[in-house]
Protein backbone atom coordinates (compact mmCIF):
# COMPACT_ATOMS: atom_id res chain seq x y z
CA UNK A 1 0.00 0.00 0.00
CA UNK A 2 1.65 3.52 -1.21
CA UNK A 3 0.01 6.43 0.72
CA UNK A 4 0.90 10.10 -0.17
CA UNK A 5 1.11 12.69 2.08
CA UNK A 6 -0.03 15.97 0.43
CA UNK A 7 -1.25 19.33 1.48
CA UNK A 8 0.03 23.05 1.34
CA UNK A 9 3.66 24.10 2.05
CA UNK A 10 4.26 25.02 5.36
CA UNK A 11 1.71 22.86 7.07
CA UNK A 12 3.78 20.23 8.70
CA UNK A 13 3.89 17.51 6.04
CA UNK A 14 7.73 16.64 6.13
CA UNK A 15 7.46 17.06 9.96
CA UNK A 16 5.12 14.62 10.48
CA UNK A 17 6.86 12.39 7.73
CA UNK A 18 9.86 12.60 9.32
CA UNK A 19 7.65 11.58 12.50
CA UNK A 20 5.59 8.81 10.66
CA UNK A 21 8.83 6.53 9.02
CA UNK A 22 11.47 8.04 10.80
CA UNK A 23 13.47 8.65 7.24
CA UNK A 24 14.79 12.05 7.70
CA UNK A 25 13.12 13.86 5.32
CA UNK A 26 14.15 17.74 4.64
CA UNK A 27 11.82 20.08 6.68
CA UNK A 28 12.49 23.69 6.48
CA UNK A 29 10.03 27.33 6.84
CA UNK A 30 10.10 27.80 3.44
CA UNK A 31 7.56 26.63 0.63
CA UNK A 32 8.88 24.13 -1.99
CA UNK A 33 11.40 22.73 0.35
CA UNK A 34 10.46 19.15 -0.99
CA UNK A 35 10.49 18.75 -4.73
CA UNK A 36 11.55 15.59 -5.61
CA UNK A 37 8.71 13.24 -3.06
CA UNK A 38 10.41 11.60 0.17
CA UNK A 39 9.54 7.55 0.45
CA UNK A 40 9.86 5.71 3.78
CA UNK A 41 9.05 1.91 3.94
CA UNK A 42 6.88 1.44 7.69
CA UNK A 43 6.25 -1.87 9.16
CA UNK A 44 2.76 -2.40 10.31
CA UNK A 45 2.21 -2.51 13.80
CA UNK A 46 0.65 -6.13 14.56
CA UNK A 47 0.74 -7.39 18.38
CA UNK A 48 -0.50 -11.23 16.32
CA UNK A 49 3.08 -11.68 15.20
CA UNK A 50 5.06 -11.00 17.64
CA UNK A 51 2.56 -14.00 19.84
CA UNK A 52 2.81 -16.31 16.58
CA UNK A 53 6.60 -15.80 17.13
CA UNK A 54 7.03 -16.51 20.65
CA UNK A 55 5.17 -20.08 19.92
CA UNK A 56 6.70 -20.85 17.07
CA UNK A 57 10.17 -19.87 18.77
CA UNK A 58 10.99 -18.65 15.46
CA UNK A 59 13.13 -15.23 15.66
CA UNK A 60 11.76 -14.25 11.83
CA UNK A 61 9.04 -12.18 11.63
CA UNK A 62 7.80 -10.21 8.11
CA UNK A 63 5.16 -7.66 9.40
CA UNK A 64 3.26 -6.06 6.52
CA UNK A 65 4.25 -2.74 4.86
CA UNK A 66 3.22 0.51 3.81
CA UNK A 67 4.72 3.49 1.94
CA UNK A 68 4.83 6.78 2.84
CA UNK A 69 5.49 9.39 -0.22
CA UNK A 70 6.17 13.02 0.95
CA UNK A 71 5.05 14.99 -1.77
CA UNK A 72 5.65 18.43 -2.26
CA UNK A 73 3.28 21.23 -1.17
CA UNK A 74 0.64 21.81 -3.84
CA UNK A 75 -0.49 25.43 -4.25
CA UNK A 76 -3.11 27.21 -6.30
CA UNK A 77 -2.95 26.92 -10.00
CA UNK A 78 -1.11 23.95 -9.57
CA UNK A 79 -2.87 22.13 -12.59
CA UNK A 80 -1.71 24.82 -14.27
CA UNK A 81 1.99 24.02 -13.71
CA UNK A 82 2.38 26.67 -10.32
CA UNK A 83 4.88 25.77 -8.30
CA UNK A 84 6.05 22.70 -10.30
CA UNK A 85 2.75 21.73 -9.57
CA UNK A 86 2.24 18.94 -13.06
CA UNK A 87 5.08 16.94 -11.63
CA UNK A 88 3.32 16.91 -7.79
CA UNK A 89 0.22 16.08 -9.34
CA UNK A 90 1.83 13.25 -10.84
CA UNK A 91 3.39 11.53 -8.10
CA UNK A 92 -0.19 11.55 -6.43
CA UNK A 93 -1.46 9.72 -9.35
CA UNK A 94 0.59 7.16 -8.35
CA UNK A 95 -0.68 6.40 -4.58
CA UNK A 96 -3.03 4.58 -3.62
CA UNK A 97 -4.83 7.23 -0.50
CA UNK A 98 -4.38 10.42 0.13
CA UNK A 99 -3.23 11.81 3.30
CA UNK A 100 -4.03 15.01 3.74
CA UNK A 101 -2.42 17.23 6.11
CA UNK A 102 -4.10 20.50 7.28
CA UNK A 103 -3.29 23.31 9.24
CA UNK A 104 -5.11 23.56 12.12
CA UNK A 105 -2.76 25.30 14.63
CA UNK A 106 -2.01 29.08 15.37
CA UNK A 107 1.56 30.30 15.03
CA UNK A 108 2.88 33.23 14.38
CA UNK A 109 6.77 32.17 13.45
CA UNK A 110 5.84 29.75 10.98
CA UNK A 111 4.52 31.20 7.63
CA UNK A 112 1.07 30.69 6.19
CA UNK A 113 1.29 30.82 1.95
CA UNK A 114 -2.20 32.27 2.21
CA UNK A 115 -1.59 34.49 5.22
CA UNK A 116 -4.03 33.00 7.71
CA UNK A 117 -5.05 29.70 8.63
CA UNK A 118 -8.10 28.76 7.69
CA UNK A 119 -8.38 24.70 7.11
CA UNK A 120 -11.53 25.32 4.95
CA UNK A 121 -9.99 27.10 2.45
CA UNK A 122 -6.81 25.04 2.56
CA UNK A 123 -8.96 22.07 1.61
CA UNK A 124 -10.44 23.98 -0.77
CA UNK A 125 -7.10 25.04 -2.43
CA UNK A 126 -6.06 21.69 -2.91
CA UNK A 127 -9.52 19.45 -3.93
CA UNK A 128 -9.97 22.10 -6.80
CA UNK A 129 -6.64 21.52 -7.90
CA UNK A 130 -6.99 17.66 -8.17
CA UNK A 131 -10.42 18.85 -9.48
CA UNK A 132 -9.18 20.91 -12.46
CA UNK A 133 -6.42 18.20 -13.27
CA UNK A 134 -9.24 15.77 -13.25
CA UNK A 135 -11.46 17.91 -15.46
CA UNK A 136 -8.46 18.01 -18.48
CA UNK A 137 -7.92 13.77 -17.96
CA UNK A 138 -12.16 13.67 -18.36
CA UNK A 139 -11.61 15.83 -21.44
CA UNK A 140 -9.78 14.03 -23.13
CA UNK A 141 -11.66 10.77 -21.97
CA UNK A 142 -15.21 12.17 -22.92
CA UNK A 143 -13.25 13.22 -26.60
CA UNK A 144 -12.19 9.08 -27.19
CA UNK A 145 -15.48 7.24 -25.89
CA UNK A 146 -18.00 10.02 -27.68
CA UNK A 147 -16.32 8.67 -31.19
CA UNK A 148 -16.53 4.41 -29.70
CA UNK A 149 -20.23 5.80 -28.95
CA UNK A 150 -20.88 7.02 -31.88
CA UNK A 151 -20.09 3.82 -34.04
CA UNK A 152 -22.89 2.14 -32.22
CA UNK A 153 -20.87 0.47 -29.44
CA UNK A 154 -23.16 0.44 -25.92
CA UNK A 155 -20.68 -0.37 -23.74
CA UNK A 156 -18.96 3.20 -24.81
CA UNK A 157 -22.72 4.60 -24.76
CA UNK A 158 -23.25 3.37 -21.26
CA UNK A 159 -19.47 4.78 -20.33
CA UNK A 160 -20.12 7.83 -22.04
CA UNK A 161 -23.26 8.31 -19.54
CA UNK A 162 -21.06 7.84 -16.37
CA UNK A 163 -18.22 9.87 -17.84
CA UNK A 164 -20.68 13.08 -18.12
CA UNK A 165 -22.27 12.18 -14.27
CA UNK A 166 -18.45 12.59 -13.35
CA UNK A 167 -17.80 15.68 -15.55
CA UNK A 168 -20.71 17.24 -14.05
CA UNK A 169 -19.96 16.96 -10.41
CA UNK A 170 -16.15 17.83 -11.06
CA UNK A 171 -17.57 21.10 -12.71
CA UNK A 172 -19.77 21.99 -8.99
CA UNK A 173 -16.04 21.59 -7.48
CA UNK A 174 -16.39 18.18 -5.97
CA UNK A 175 -14.02 15.53 -5.85
CA UNK A 176 -14.84 12.37 -8.02
CA UNK A 177 -14.69 10.33 -4.88
CA UNK A 178 -17.66 12.43 -3.43
CA UNK A 179 -20.05 10.14 -6.03
CA UNK A 180 -20.94 6.62 -5.34
CA UNK A 181 -21.67 3.94 -8.55
CA UNK A 182 -22.01 0.33 -8.61
CA UNK A 183 -19.59 -2.26 -8.70
CA UNK A 184 -19.27 -2.24 -12.75
CA UNK A 185 -19.93 2.02 -13.22
CA UNK A 186 -17.30 2.28 -10.17
CA UNK A 187 -14.81 0.24 -12.85
CA UNK A 188 -15.10 2.83 -15.43
CA UNK A 189 -14.14 5.46 -12.45
CA UNK A 190 -11.18 3.50 -11.41
CA UNK A 191 -9.76 2.90 -15.32
CA UNK A 192 -9.99 7.57 -15.70
CA UNK A 193 -7.40 7.54 -13.08
CA UNK A 194 -8.53 10.40 -11.46
CA UNK A 195 -6.46 12.16 -8.90
CA UNK A 196 -10.26 13.45 -6.72
CA UNK A 197 -11.15 9.81 -7.05
CA UNK A 198 -8.67 8.55 -4.47
CA UNK A 199 -9.71 7.81 -0.81
CA UNK A 200 -8.50 10.29 1.75
CA UNK A 201 -7.73 10.80 4.92
CA UNK A 202 -7.69 14.48 6.94
CA UNK A 203 -4.62 14.91 9.21
CA UNK A 204 -5.32 17.60 11.36
CA UNK A 205 -2.03 19.32 12.37
CA UNK A 206 -2.95 20.73 15.98
CA UNK A 207 -0.80 21.85 18.69
CA UNK A 208 -0.76 20.17 22.60
CA UNK A 209 -3.49 22.18 23.54
CA UNK A 210 -5.96 21.45 20.97
CA UNK A 211 -5.37 17.77 21.65
CA UNK A 212 -6.63 18.22 24.96
CA UNK A 213 -10.20 20.31 23.06
CA UNK A 214 -10.99 18.44 20.28
CA UNK A 215 -14.62 18.48 20.15
CA UNK A 216 -15.00 22.25 20.50
CA UNK A 217 -11.42 23.37 18.83
CA UNK A 218 -13.67 25.25 15.50
CA UNK A 219 -10.51 24.99 13.24
CA UNK A 220 -10.62 20.66 13.75
CA UNK A 221 -14.53 21.22 13.83
CA UNK A 222 -14.74 22.37 10.41
CA UNK A 223 -12.01 19.69 8.86
CA UNK A 224 -14.93 17.29 10.40
CA UNK A 225 -17.53 18.75 8.55
CA UNK A 226 -15.95 18.93 5.22
CA UNK A 227 -14.89 15.39 5.47
CA UNK A 228 -18.49 14.11 6.33
CA UNK A 229 -19.69 15.37 3.38
CA UNK A 230 -17.14 13.26 1.58
CA UNK A 231 -16.81 10.40 3.00
CA UNK A 232 -13.78 10.79 4.42
CA UNK A 233 -11.72 9.79 7.35
CA UNK A 234 -10.30 12.32 9.93
CA UNK A 235 -7.50 12.42 12.36
CA UNK A 236 -6.05 14.34 14.53
CA UNK A 237 -2.51 14.53 15.66
CA UNK A 238 0.71 17.03 16.34
CA UNK A 239 3.28 16.46 13.54
CA UNK A 240 5.48 18.27 16.47
CA UNK A 241 5.04 16.00 19.23
CA UNK A 242 5.12 12.20 17.03
CA UNK A 243 8.86 14.23 15.73
CA UNK A 244 9.82 14.12 19.42
CA UNK A 245 8.04 10.99 20.63
CA UNK A 246 9.85 9.13 17.29
CA UNK A 247 12.80 9.49 18.95
CA UNK A 248 11.99 7.84 22.41
CA UNK A 249 11.22 4.53 23.23
CA UNK A 250 10.33 2.44 25.81
CA UNK A 251 9.96 3.78 29.94
CA UNK A 252 10.52 7.44 28.59
CA UNK A 253 8.09 6.57 25.88
CA UNK A 254 5.43 5.82 27.93
CA UNK A 255 6.36 8.51 30.40
CA UNK A 256 6.10 11.22 27.34
CA UNK A 257 2.86 10.10 26.46
CA UNK A 258 1.11 10.28 29.73
CA UNK A 259 2.68 14.24 30.11
CA UNK A 260 1.30 14.78 26.41
CA UNK A 261 -2.01 12.68 27.06
CA UNK A 262 -1.30 10.79 23.97
CA UNK A 263 -3.17 6.97 24.30
CA UNK A 264 -1.65 5.71 21.14
CA UNK A 265 0.86 7.49 18.75
CA UNK A 266 -0.04 8.60 15.03
CA UNK A 267 1.31 6.20 13.14
CA UNK A 268 -0.27 2.99 14.42
CA UNK A 269 -3.73 5.15 14.40
CA UNK A 270 -3.10 6.01 10.45
CA UNK A 271 -2.14 2.38 9.39
CA UNK A 272 -5.15 1.17 10.92
CA UNK A 273 -7.65 4.08 9.35
CA UNK A 274 -5.45 3.66 6.00
CA UNK A 275 -6.50 -0.23 6.19
CA UNK A 276 -9.87 0.41 7.01
CA UNK A 277 -10.26 3.23 4.39
CA UNK A 278 -8.67 0.74 1.48
CA UNK A 279 -10.82 -2.13 2.57
CA UNK A 280 -7.59 -4.21 3.52
CA UNK A 281 -6.71 -6.86 6.14
CA UNK A 282 -4.25 -9.23 6.93
CA UNK A 283 -3.27 -13.32 7.13
CA UNK A 284 -1.01 -14.68 8.56
CA UNK A 285 1.40 -17.88 7.72
CA UNK A 286 2.95 -18.79 10.85
CA UNK A 287 6.09 -21.53 11.19
CA UNK A 288 9.29 -22.31 13.23
CA UNK A 289 11.48 -20.60 9.66
CA UNK A 290 9.01 -17.38 9.55
CA UNK A 291 5.88 -15.58 10.99
CA UNK A 292 4.65 -13.39 8.23
CA UNK A 293 1.39 -11.00 7.71
CA UNK A 294 -0.12 -11.03 3.88
CA UNK A 295 -2.05 -8.09 2.56
CA UNK A 296 -5.38 -8.77 1.20
CA UNK A 297 -8.29 -6.96 0.02
CA UNK A 298 -11.66 -7.54 2.09
CA UNK A 299 -13.39 -10.17 -0.20
CA UNK A 300 -10.51 -11.77 -0.95
CA UNK A 301 -11.00 -15.74 -1.80
CA UNK A 302 -8.37 -18.28 -0.63
CA UNK A 303 -6.94 -19.11 -4.26
CA UNK A 304 -6.44 -15.15 -4.88
CA UNK A 305 -4.99 -15.04 -0.92
CA UNK A 306 -2.80 -17.98 -2.26
CA UNK A 307 -1.50 -16.14 -5.38
CA UNK A 308 -0.44 -13.37 -3.38
CA UNK A 309 2.68 -15.61 -1.66
CA UNK A 310 3.25 -16.85 -4.89
CA UNK A 311 1.29 -17.49 -8.32
CA UNK A 312 2.01 -21.10 -8.58
CA UNK A 313 0.11 -21.50 -5.09
CA UNK A 314 -3.07 -19.91 -7.34
CA UNK A 315 -2.63 -21.72 -9.79
CA UNK A 316 -2.33 -24.86 -8.54
CA UNK A 317 -4.82 -24.52 -5.07
CA UNK A 318 -6.69 -26.96 -3.78
CA UNK A 319 -7.57 -26.59 -0.31
CA UNK A 320 -6.16 -24.53 2.67
CA UNK A 321 -6.18 -25.40 6.22
CA UNK A 322 -7.22 -22.55 7.67
CA UNK A 323 -7.34 -21.65 11.99
CA UNK A 324 -7.81 -18.26 13.70
CA UNK A 325 -4.84 -16.96 15.76
CA UNK A 326 -6.24 -16.52 18.36
CA UNK A 327 -7.67 -20.37 18.67
CA UNK A 328 -4.10 -21.18 17.52
CA UNK A 329 -2.13 -19.08 20.35
CA UNK A 330 -5.12 -20.51 22.79
CA UNK A 331 -3.77 -24.46 22.19
CA UNK A 332 0.10 -23.23 21.99
CA UNK A 333 0.64 -25.79 19.26
CA UNK A 334 -0.56 -26.42 15.27
CA UNK A 335 -1.07 -30.03 15.80
CA UNK A 336 -3.15 -29.32 19.12
CA UNK A 337 -5.26 -26.84 17.72
CA UNK A 338 -5.99 -29.51 14.89
CA UNK A 339 -6.94 -32.35 17.78
CA UNK A 340 -8.92 -29.68 19.13
CA UNK A 341 -11.20 -29.10 16.00
CA UNK A 342 -10.20 -25.18 15.52
CA UNK A 343 -8.23 -25.93 11.78
CA UNK A 344 -10.72 -26.26 9.07
CA UNK A 345 -10.12 -27.27 5.54
CA UNK A 346 -11.45 -24.73 3.12
CA UNK A 347 -11.66 -24.82 -0.83
CA UNK A 348 -11.78 -22.02 -3.48
CA UNK A 349 -14.82 -20.08 -2.45
CA UNK A 350 -13.29 -19.60 1.30
CA UNK A 351 -13.79 -15.57 2.04
CA UNK A 352 -10.17 -15.18 4.13
CA UNK A 353 -10.60 -13.09 7.11
CA UNK A 354 -8.04 -10.91 9.02
CA UNK A 355 -5.94 -12.70 11.53
CA UNK A 356 -6.91 -15.98 9.38
CA UNK A 357 -3.48 -18.43 10.20
CA UNK A 358 -3.37 -20.27 6.63
CA UNK A 359 -1.54 -23.39 5.25
CA UNK A 360 -2.12 -23.86 1.31
CA UNK A 361 -2.15 -27.25 -0.05
CA UNK A 362 -1.14 -26.78 -4.46
CA UNK A 363 -0.02 -28.73 -6.95
CA UNK A 364 1.40 -27.25 -10.29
Amino acid sequence: MKLGVVGLPNVGKSTLFNALTKAGAQSANYPFCTIEPNVGMVSVPDERLEKLAKMYNTQKLTPATIEFVDIAGLVKGASKGEGLGNKFLSHIREVDAIAHVVRCFEDGNIIHVDGNVNPARDIETINLELVFADLETLEKKIAKTEKQARSGDKYAQHELEVLHILNDQLLKGLPARTLKFDEDDQKIVHDCFLLSSKPVIYLCNVSTEQLANVSTDKNIQKVHEIAKKEGAKVLEISAQIEEELSTLDGDELEEFKKEFGIKELGLPRLIQESYDLLGLISFLTAGEKEVRAWTIKKGTKAPQAAGVIHTDFEKGFIKAEVVDWRDLLAANSYALAKEQGKVRLEGKDYVVKDGDVMLFKFNV
